[in-house]
Protein backbone atom coordinates (compact mmCIF):
# COMPACT_ATOMS: atom_id res chain seq x y z
CA UNK A 1 0.00 0.00 0.00
CA UNK A 2 2.70 2.33 0.95
CA UNK A 3 4.45 1.66 -2.35
CA UNK A 4 1.24 2.39 -4.12
CA UNK A 5 0.56 5.93 -2.71
CA UNK A 6 4.78 6.80 -3.13
CA UNK A 7 3.77 5.78 -6.68
CA UNK A 8 0.89 7.81 -6.82
CA UNK A 9 2.50 10.57 -5.48
CA UNK A 10 5.46 10.68 -8.09
CA UNK A 11 3.29 10.18 -10.47
CA UNK A 12 1.20 13.65 -9.58
CA UNK A 13 4.57 15.39 -8.96
CA UNK A 14 5.76 14.50 -12.18
CA UNK A 15 2.29 15.51 -13.75
CA UNK A 16 2.84 19.09 -12.18
CA UNK A 17 6.40 19.52 -13.49
CA UNK A 18 5.31 18.45 -16.60
CA UNK A 19 2.56 20.69 -17.24
CA UNK A 20 4.25 23.65 -15.68
CA UNK A 21 6.90 23.16 -18.12
CA UNK A 22 4.33 23.32 -20.63
CA UNK A 23 1.84 25.70 -19.60
CA UNK A 24 4.82 29.01 -18.25
CA UNK A 25 8.45 29.83 -18.62
CA UNK A 26 11.24 27.65 -16.64
CA UNK A 27 14.35 29.79 -18.09
CA UNK A 28 16.48 31.16 -14.83
CA UNK A 29 18.48 32.99 -17.43
CA UNK A 30 16.16 36.02 -18.46
CA UNK A 31 15.65 37.60 -21.97
CA UNK A 32 12.92 38.24 -24.26
CA UNK A 33 13.12 34.73 -25.85
CA UNK A 34 11.74 32.85 -22.70
CA UNK A 35 8.49 33.21 -22.91
CA UNK A 36 5.64 31.47 -21.82
CA UNK A 37 3.89 28.18 -23.32
CA UNK A 38 0.64 30.64 -24.98
CA UNK A 39 1.77 29.20 -28.29
CA UNK A 40 0.01 26.28 -27.98
CA UNK A 41 -3.04 27.37 -29.75
CA UNK A 42 -0.56 28.94 -32.63
CA UNK A 43 -0.28 27.72 -35.71
CA UNK A 44 2.53 24.89 -36.08
CA UNK A 45 5.84 26.93 -36.35
CA UNK A 46 4.37 30.03 -36.09
CA UNK A 47 4.12 32.83 -32.91
CA UNK A 48 0.18 33.42 -32.17
CA UNK A 49 0.86 37.17 -31.56
CA UNK A 50 3.29 38.20 -34.62
CA UNK A 51 2.68 35.01 -36.80
CA UNK A 52 6.98 34.81 -37.30
CA UNK A 53 8.25 31.57 -38.06
CA UNK A 54 9.04 29.99 -34.35
CA UNK A 55 11.38 27.28 -32.89
CA UNK A 56 10.06 25.76 -29.15
CA UNK A 57 14.14 25.08 -27.56
CA UNK A 58 14.24 22.88 -24.36
CA UNK A 59 17.79 22.75 -22.87
CA UNK A 60 19.46 22.73 -19.42
CA UNK A 61 19.61 25.16 -17.17
CA UNK A 62 23.17 26.82 -17.28
CA UNK A 63 23.89 25.71 -20.88
CA UNK A 64 23.70 29.02 -23.48
CA UNK A 65 24.60 32.36 -23.94
CA UNK A 66 20.96 34.11 -24.27
CA UNK A 67 23.19 36.37 -26.84
CA UNK A 68 23.56 33.22 -28.97
CA UNK A 69 19.60 33.15 -29.74
CA UNK A 70 19.53 36.39 -30.44
CA UNK A 71 21.64 36.18 -32.81
CA UNK A 72 20.25 33.23 -34.74
CA UNK A 73 16.77 35.41 -34.67
CA UNK A 74 18.34 37.68 -36.39
CA UNK A 75 20.21 36.37 -39.06
CA UNK A 76 17.20 33.50 -39.45
CA UNK A 77 14.67 35.98 -38.72
CA UNK A 78 13.47 32.84 -36.72
CA UNK A 79 11.88 33.27 -33.22
CA UNK A 80 13.15 31.17 -30.49
CA UNK A 81 11.07 30.28 -27.77
CA UNK A 82 13.36 29.00 -25.17
CA UNK A 83 12.96 27.12 -21.47
CA UNK A 84 14.94 24.95 -19.66
CA UNK A 85 14.74 21.44 -17.66
CA UNK A 86 15.74 20.10 -14.80
CA UNK A 87 16.37 16.72 -15.45
CA UNK A 88 16.25 14.20 -18.50
CA UNK A 89 13.80 12.40 -16.63
CA UNK A 90 11.72 15.73 -16.05
CA UNK A 91 12.25 15.92 -19.92
CA UNK A 92 11.06 12.48 -20.60
CA UNK A 93 7.92 13.19 -18.69
CA UNK A 94 6.61 16.05 -19.84
CA UNK A 95 7.33 14.57 -23.58
CA UNK A 96 5.78 11.44 -23.14
CA UNK A 97 2.63 13.52 -21.12
CA UNK A 98 1.82 15.31 -24.75
CA UNK A 99 1.27 18.74 -24.96
CA UNK A 100 4.81 20.00 -24.67
CA UNK A 101 5.60 22.38 -27.85
CA UNK A 102 9.18 21.18 -28.39
CA UNK A 103 11.41 21.68 -31.59
CA UNK A 104 14.87 21.35 -30.73
CA UNK A 105 15.55 18.94 -27.11
CA UNK A 106 19.22 18.73 -25.76
CA UNK A 107 18.78 15.44 -23.57
CA UNK A 108 22.07 13.10 -22.45
CA UNK A 109 23.22 10.37 -24.05
CA UNK A 110 20.89 7.79 -22.47
CA UNK A 111 18.17 9.23 -22.90
CA UNK A 112 18.34 9.99 -26.32
CA UNK A 113 18.95 6.34 -26.72
CA UNK A 114 15.76 5.39 -24.82
CA UNK A 115 14.28 8.17 -26.70
CA UNK A 116 15.65 6.34 -30.48
CA UNK A 117 14.06 2.71 -29.12
CA UNK A 118 11.24 4.35 -28.03
CA UNK A 119 10.79 6.10 -31.34
CA UNK A 120 9.90 9.49 -29.94
CA UNK A 121 12.69 11.13 -32.54
CA UNK A 122 13.01 12.10 -35.63
CA UNK A 123 15.94 10.99 -37.93
CA UNK A 124 18.11 14.32 -39.16
CA UNK A 125 18.22 15.26 -42.68
CA UNK A 126 22.29 16.11 -42.55
CA UNK A 127 22.08 17.44 -45.73
CA UNK A 128 20.60 20.72 -43.85
CA UNK A 129 23.47 20.51 -41.14
CA UNK A 130 26.44 20.36 -42.62
CA UNK A 131 28.08 22.01 -39.73
CA UNK A 132 27.54 18.37 -37.85
CA UNK A 133 31.53 17.77 -39.79
CA UNK A 134 32.47 19.39 -37.33
CA UNK A 135 32.13 17.63 -34.47
CA UNK A 136 34.67 15.76 -32.72
CA UNK A 137 34.36 12.11 -34.07
CA UNK A 138 35.21 10.59 -30.30
CA UNK A 139 31.67 11.51 -29.86
CA UNK A 140 30.12 10.56 -32.59
CA UNK A 141 28.90 7.29 -33.58
CA UNK A 142 28.48 6.06 -29.60
CA UNK A 143 26.09 3.36 -28.30
CA UNK A 144 23.02 5.71 -28.30
CA UNK A 145 23.08 6.69 -31.64
CA UNK A 146 25.59 4.53 -33.24
CA UNK A 147 24.62 5.38 -36.47
CA UNK A 148 24.85 9.11 -36.51
CA UNK A 149 20.90 9.04 -37.76
CA UNK A 150 19.47 10.77 -34.57
CA UNK A 151 21.80 13.68 -32.96
CA UNK A 152 24.03 16.07 -33.27
CA UNK A 153 26.23 16.36 -30.06
CA UNK A 154 25.94 19.79 -28.38
CA UNK A 155 28.45 19.44 -24.79
CA UNK A 156 30.78 16.85 -23.53
CA UNK A 157 32.52 16.64 -20.25
CA UNK A 158 32.91 14.70 -16.83
CA UNK A 159 31.02 14.34 -13.16
CA UNK A 160 33.77 15.30 -10.18
CA UNK A 161 33.54 16.17 -6.80
CA UNK A 162 33.53 19.80 -5.80
CA UNK A 163 34.56 20.60 -2.10
CA UNK A 164 35.18 23.41 0.33
CA UNK A 165 38.81 22.82 1.06
CA UNK A 166 38.16 25.65 3.94
CA UNK A 167 35.81 22.90 5.38
CA UNK A 168 37.87 20.31 4.70
CA UNK A 169 41.18 20.67 4.96
CA UNK A 170 42.63 17.96 3.27
CA UNK A 171 42.56 16.17 -0.52
CA UNK A 172 39.71 14.46 -1.02
CA UNK A 173 40.08 11.64 -4.22
CA UNK A 174 36.98 9.48 -3.82
CA UNK A 175 33.55 9.49 -4.23
CA UNK A 176 33.65 7.99 -0.67
CA UNK A 177 33.89 11.00 0.84
CA UNK A 178 30.30 10.99 0.24
CA UNK A 179 29.51 8.58 2.03
CA UNK A 180 31.95 10.10 5.10
CA UNK A 181 29.90 10.40 8.64
CA UNK A 182 32.46 12.87 9.24
CA UNK A 183 30.86 15.73 6.85
CA UNK A 184 27.39 14.77 7.92
CA UNK A 185 24.86 17.33 7.17
CA UNK A 186 26.92 18.86 4.85
CA UNK A 187 27.02 16.91 2.20
CA UNK A 188 24.77 17.29 -1.18
CA UNK A 189 23.74 14.61 -3.68
CA UNK A 190 21.98 14.46 -7.43
CA UNK A 191 18.67 14.40 -7.47
CA UNK A 192 18.48 12.23 -10.10
CA UNK A 193 18.21 8.49 -10.45
CA UNK A 194 20.97 7.62 -12.75
CA UNK A 195 23.93 10.20 -11.68
CA UNK A 196 23.48 9.28 -8.25
CA UNK A 197 23.06 5.42 -8.41
CA UNK A 198 26.15 6.07 -10.72
CA UNK A 199 28.38 7.47 -7.87
CA UNK A 200 27.55 4.68 -6.02
CA UNK A 201 28.24 1.97 -8.29
CA UNK A 202 31.54 3.31 -8.82
CA UNK A 203 32.40 3.47 -5.62
CA UNK A 204 31.48 0.36 -4.90
CA UNK A 205 34.01 -0.75 -8.22
CA UNK A 206 31.00 -1.38 -10.54
CA UNK A 207 29.74 -0.20 -14.27
CA UNK A 208 27.60 2.57 -14.43
CA UNK A 209 25.42 0.30 -17.07
CA UNK A 210 25.06 -2.79 -15.01
CA UNK A 211 22.18 -5.04 -15.26
CA UNK A 212 22.56 -6.83 -12.65
CA UNK A 213 20.06 -6.49 -10.14
CA UNK A 214 22.18 -7.68 -6.96
CA UNK A 215 24.42 -4.43 -7.93
CA UNK A 216 21.93 -2.20 -8.09
CA UNK A 217 20.88 -3.47 -4.81
CA UNK A 218 23.76 -2.80 -3.29
CA UNK A 219 24.25 0.56 -4.53
CA UNK A 220 20.87 1.27 -3.26
CA UNK A 221 21.74 0.25 0.39
CA UNK A 222 24.74 1.97 -0.14
CA UNK A 223 22.70 5.62 -1.34
CA UNK A 224 19.95 4.52 1.92
CA UNK A 225 22.63 4.63 4.10
CA UNK A 226 23.90 8.14 2.50
CA UNK A 227 20.50 9.82 3.33
CA UNK A 228 20.87 10.22 6.90
CA UNK A 229 23.93 11.89 6.63
CA UNK A 230 23.05 14.30 3.88
CA UNK A 231 21.88 17.92 3.76
CA UNK A 232 20.00 17.83 0.31
CA UNK A 233 19.37 16.67 -2.62
CA UNK A 234 20.26 18.87 -5.34
CA UNK A 235 20.73 19.96 -8.95
CA UNK A 236 21.50 23.59 -10.09
CA UNK A 237 20.79 24.45 -6.33
CA UNK A 238 24.35 23.02 -5.53
CA UNK A 239 25.71 26.43 -7.37
CA UNK A 240 24.00 28.61 -4.16
CA UNK A 241 25.32 26.12 -1.45
CA UNK A 242 28.59 25.19 -2.14
CA UNK A 243 29.38 29.13 -3.08
CA UNK A 244 27.60 30.17 0.14
CA UNK A 245 29.79 27.96 2.35
CA UNK A 246 26.10 26.53 3.26
CA UNK A 247 27.42 22.65 2.17
CA UNK A 248 30.89 21.73 1.86
CA UNK A 249 30.70 18.92 -0.69
CA UNK A 250 28.76 17.61 -3.15
CA UNK A 251 29.11 15.59 -7.20
CA UNK A 252 28.53 17.87 -10.00
CA UNK A 253 29.45 18.18 -13.71
CA UNK A 254 33.03 19.79 -13.87
CA UNK A 255 32.69 22.63 -16.36
CA UNK A 256 30.22 24.09 -13.61
CA UNK A 257 33.27 23.98 -11.18
CA UNK A 258 34.75 27.21 -12.94
CA UNK A 259 31.68 29.40 -12.32
CA UNK A 260 31.75 28.16 -8.80
CA UNK A 261 35.39 28.83 -8.27
CA UNK A 262 34.80 32.51 -9.79
CA UNK A 263 32.51 33.25 -6.43
CA UNK A 264 34.43 30.98 -3.97
CA UNK A 265 37.93 30.37 -4.28
CA UNK A 266 37.99 28.06 -1.42
CA UNK A 267 36.08 24.86 -3.83
CA UNK A 268 38.35 22.68 -5.25
CA UNK A 269 37.52 19.65 -8.18
CA UNK A 270 38.46 16.10 -8.16
CA UNK A 271 37.51 13.23 -10.55
CA UNK A 272 37.84 10.24 -7.83
CA UNK A 273 40.53 7.56 -8.58
CA UNK A 274 37.68 5.12 -9.40
CA UNK A 275 36.38 6.73 -12.00
CA UNK A 276 33.23 8.57 -13.06
CA UNK A 277 30.55 9.22 -15.86
CA UNK A 278 31.53 10.97 -19.61
CA UNK A 279 28.41 12.30 -20.25
CA UNK A 280 27.05 13.55 -24.43
CA UNK A 281 24.48 15.98 -24.61
CA UNK A 282 23.33 16.37 -27.85
CA UNK A 283 20.55 17.77 -29.78
CA UNK A 284 18.01 16.26 -31.20
CA UNK A 285 14.16 16.75 -32.83
CA UNK A 286 11.30 15.01 -30.81
CA UNK A 287 8.59 13.63 -32.94
CA UNK A 288 5.44 16.28 -32.42
CA UNK A 289 7.80 18.81 -33.87
CA UNK A 290 6.19 20.20 -36.94
CA UNK A 291 9.13 22.45 -37.55
CA UNK A 292 11.79 20.09 -38.42
CA UNK A 293 13.42 22.31 -41.40
CA UNK A 294 13.73 25.49 -39.15
CA UNK A 295 15.02 23.14 -36.11
CA UNK A 296 17.51 22.10 -38.23
CA UNK A 297 18.67 25.22 -39.40
CA UNK A 298 19.49 26.02 -35.44
CA UNK A 299 21.06 22.66 -35.19
CA UNK A 300 23.23 23.80 -37.86
CA UNK A 301 23.84 27.51 -36.18
CA UNK A 302 24.77 26.14 -32.81
CA UNK A 303 27.29 23.79 -34.67
CA UNK A 304 29.08 26.43 -36.19
CA UNK A 305 32.56 27.21 -34.63
CA UNK A 306 32.19 30.75 -33.57
CA UNK A 307 28.72 30.03 -31.78
CA UNK A 308 29.73 27.05 -30.25
CA UNK A 309 33.06 29.01 -28.77
CA UNK A 310 30.50 31.56 -27.44
CA UNK A 311 28.85 29.52 -25.65
CA UNK A 312 31.86 27.88 -24.17
CA UNK A 313 33.19 30.76 -22.75
CA UNK A 314 29.73 31.37 -21.10
CA UNK A 315 29.16 28.48 -20.12
CA UNK A 316 32.65 26.28 -19.84
CA UNK A 317 31.13 23.16 -21.04
CA UNK A 318 33.40 22.05 -23.72
CA UNK A 319 31.83 22.34 -27.18
CA UNK A 320 31.82 18.90 -29.27
CA UNK A 321 32.96 21.22 -32.11
CA UNK A 322 36.74 20.35 -32.63
CA UNK A 323 37.50 23.55 -33.64
CA UNK A 324 35.93 25.61 -30.55
CA UNK A 325 37.50 23.32 -27.94
CA UNK A 326 40.51 23.39 -29.55
CA UNK A 327 41.01 27.78 -29.47
CA UNK A 328 38.75 27.65 -26.06
CA UNK A 329 41.87 25.10 -24.54
CA UNK A 330 44.21 27.58 -25.22
CA UNK A 331 42.46 30.31 -23.95
CA UNK A 332 42.28 28.84 -20.76
CA UNK A 333 44.46 28.73 -17.61
CA UNK A 334 46.35 25.44 -17.89
CA UNK A 335 44.69 24.37 -14.26
CA UNK A 336 41.46 24.88 -15.40
CA UNK A 337 42.03 23.39 -19.06
CA UNK A 338 42.32 19.77 -16.89
CA UNK A 339 38.75 20.26 -14.92
CA UNK A 340 36.96 21.28 -19.03
CA UNK A 341 38.68 18.82 -20.99
CA UNK A 342 39.40 14.90 -20.18
CA UNK A 343 42.75 13.54 -20.35
CA UNK A 344 43.34 10.16 -21.89
CA UNK A 345 43.71 8.33 -18.40
CA UNK A 346 40.76 10.18 -16.77
CA UNK A 347 38.75 9.29 -20.01
CA UNK A 348 39.95 5.93 -19.88
CA UNK A 349 38.37 5.25 -16.61
CA UNK A 350 34.82 7.14 -17.72
CA UNK A 351 31.81 5.52 -18.72
CA UNK A 352 28.86 7.10 -21.02
CA UNK A 353 25.47 6.01 -19.84
CA UNK A 354 23.85 3.65 -21.57
CA UNK A 355 20.44 2.98 -22.47
CA UNK A 356 19.38 0.18 -20.24
CA UNK A 357 16.44 -3.09 -20.26
CA UNK A 358 12.72 -1.71 -19.73
CA UNK A 359 12.87 -3.92 -16.42
CA UNK A 360 16.29 -2.67 -15.34
CA UNK A 361 14.88 1.22 -15.69
CA UNK A 362 11.61 0.13 -13.77
CA UNK A 363 13.83 -1.10 -11.04
CA UNK A 364 15.64 2.30 -10.68
CA UNK A 365 12.08 4.08 -10.55
CA UNK A 366 10.87 1.90 -7.85
CA UNK A 367 14.34 2.23 -5.79
CA UNK A 368 14.47 5.95 -6.90
CA UNK A 369 10.27 5.96 -5.51
CA UNK A 370 11.68 4.52 -1.78
CA UNK A 371 14.89 6.41 -1.75
CA UNK A 372 13.37 9.72 -2.05
CA UNK A 373 10.16 9.05 0.08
Amino acid sequence: MKKTIIAIALLCLMLTIALTACGQSSSTQGGSTAESGSEAQAPAGQDSSSGQETIFVHNWGYFIDMDVLRIFEEEYGIRVRYSEFVNNETLYAALNLGGMIADVIIPSDYMIGRMIAEDMLYELNFDNIPNASLIDPRFRGLDFDPENRFAVPYKVGTVGLIYNSAMIPYEITSWGALFDERFAGQILMFDNPRDAFAVALKYLGYNINTTNESEIQEAFELLSQQRGILQAYVMDQIFDKLESGEAWIGPYYAPDFLTMYANNPDLRFVRPVEGTNFFVDAMVIPRGSQNRANAEKFINFMSRTDIALMNMRWSHYASANYEAAAIFAQELDPAYREVVFVGEVDYAKSEVFLHLPQHILDLYDRLWIQLRS
